[in-house]
């Protein structure tokens, strides 16, 4: 099994920690993982976007040029990342500030309402969680547990009280999903 996921979107969406969450996770499952980041100089609002391979066997590269999963939370990472996505793939998108919504026909595309989600709850800091519980629902490459214990790792400590309201918010997104 080798998974190749892309993540996109504007800075302050959590669109790194998601990606590193994901490898911690399949580090805790005794995998191969890559982690590449790839931001502008600005912290938030600017665009950024991460790579990550879970794989059982060893990863060659971590550089990619097409990927099985896209995750993409604004439309200039889903202009940019769409076509890469592989025939037979999948790509998730979060359909707040879309003008246009994915159109290809070749992938299994679904939508999740997120930010929207995490809004009305008020609860915005979750919002990557709950796309972490959409892609987990669908490809589920890492166990849930292994993702809390990623969380433990990646987050500092004086912040693990945190962890339930994550673990709710995944379950949420798991909710949330819908393939269109």
């Amino acid at each position: 099994m080798t998974e190749e996921i892309i993540i996109a979107g504007f800075g302050g969406q959590g669109v790194l920690s998601m990606g590193k969450i994901l490898a911690y996770s399949g580090l805790m499952q005794g995998q191969e993982v890559s982690w590449m980041p790839a931001y502008g100089p600005e912290q938030r609002g600017g665009t950024a976007n991460v790579t990550v391979i879970i794989s059982d066997s060893k990863i060659s590269s971590p550089v990619l040029h097409t990927y099985d999963t896209a995750i993409v939370l604004n439309q200039p990472s889903l202009d940019k990342f769409e076509s890469k996505v592989k025939p037979g793939g999948t790509l998730i998108f979060d359909s707040n500030g879309f003008t246009r919504f994915p159109q290809r026909k070749d992938i299994n595309i679904y939508r999740i309402d997120a930010t929207e989600y995490a809004t009305a709850n008020n609860a915005s800091k979750t919002m990557n969680m709950l796309i972490m519980g959409g892609l987990l629902k669908i490809r589920p490459v890492v166990s849930i547990e292994n993702v809390l214990k990623g969380l433990k790792k990646s987050l500092p400590e004086r912040h693990h009280h945190l962890i339930p309201m994550n673990e709710e918010a995944i379950n949420k997104g798991a909710e949330l999903i819908q393939k269109l």
